[in-house]
């Protein structure tokens, strides 16, 4: 038996979660049996455990769209007993049983072996939040944004993508603008290479289809007016990335900065991105990532403290990434 957070839905609709014991003939379908070491609570887990959105495609279902574990068994050439795998996105925790558990059941072609410079723990202190973030900051070098075009503006700047995106801009040479609604948090938020604050209030708002030109490339983890403000004050040519949708999936924009100052908004996925950009992002991150940089933008729980922490997430009450650990029963 191994321990566990289940998802189930009621008779009356509602679904709980609940720290549950689990058998290993109770896990789906796969071809790779993975001892997880550690997971993380992200977002999504958030709103999949309280039932906030409806991320759970079936129930019942285990949360934790991240995992780093051994391989116990695998009925694929592609990895072998014992060998250390990372997996973000593809599903998990949503459409097949996630992270968030002591044991997983997992398809081979969702996992990429751990980089060889990156701990587990390290690996899931980064998760799919600092592997978003590298998706994101190599998209605006691909597209040609470099460190002396200007500012790069990072939207949700407290939150486990903004705090990556702004250490790894930061430490690539680029100038960078942390947006974010807890001023409180502009020291943690310098430690980290932001350069200037602004309060998210500025960006929030209906405002101008083009106002001032300020950014050189943008890091929206937000979505809704704040996307909008942020492509219609970027530079003529300049590159907004787009990950998260904290404000809203609604983008009340025009486009005028598309058509007037040939700005280009770029979509990150993460969930189903080839396993080649996975390689290149993950590598990039095992580069560019010190070991203090870690413990700066990452806090430790239990499994049995995530469906607590996971309120205080949706709160705004949790800064930067949380890592849970699942070798402590």
């Amino acid at each position: 038996m191994f321990q566990s957070l289940f998802i189930e839905q009621t008779e009356s609709g509602q679904q709980q979660c609940t720290l549950t014991n689990l058998s290993e003939d109770q896990l789906p379908n796969g071809d790779v049996l993975v001892d997880v070491l550690y997971s993380t609570l992200n977002y999504k887990d958030a709103l999949a455990i309280t039932g906030k959105g409806r991320i759970a495609r079936s129930y019942p279902m285990v949360p934790g769209i991240d995992l780093v574990g051994r391989v116990i068994d695998s009925e694929s050439d592609g990895f072998q007993s014992g060998e250390l795998v990372l997996l973000n996105g593809f599903g998990v925790g949503e459409a097949h049983w996630g992270g968030l558990s002591q044991k997983a059941r997992l398809r081979s072609e969702w996992l990429i072996p751990l980089p060889k410079n990156m701990t587990p723990q390290q690996a899931m202190m980064v998760g799919t939040a600092g592997y978003t973030a590298m998706l994101s900051v190599l998209a605006l070098q691909k597209q040609g944004v470099l460190p002396e075009f200007g500012d790069i503006l990072v939207t949700g700047a407290n939150g486990g993508v903004g705090s990556f995106a702004i250490r790894l801009l930061s430490r690539l040479g680029y100038r960078v603008v942390a947006s974010t609604g807890r001023m409180s948090q502009e020291t943690y938020l310098k430690s980290l290479g932001a350069a200037d604050i602004i309060d998210r209030a500025s960006l929030s708002e209906s405002g101008k289809p083009l106002q001032k030109e300020r950014w050189a490339g943008v890091v929206d983890c937000v979505g809704s007016h704040t996307l909008a403000n942020a492509c219609a004050s970027t530079q003529y040519g300049g590159v907004v990335t787009a990950c998260g949708l904290a404000q809203g999936m609604d983008f009340p924009a025009s486009v005028a900065p598309f058509i007037l100052r040939g700005v280009r908004l770029i979509g990150i996925d993460s969930v189903m991105r080839p396993i080649a950009d996975r390689l290149e992002a993950w590598q990039g991150l095992s580069e560019l990532l010190e070991d203090s940089d870690y413990q700066e933008i990452c806090e430790d729980i239990p499994l049995d403290q995530a469906i607590e922490t996971a309120y205080k997430l949706l709160d705004g009450k949790v800064r930067g990434r949380v890592l849970v650990n699942l070798t402590e029963d």
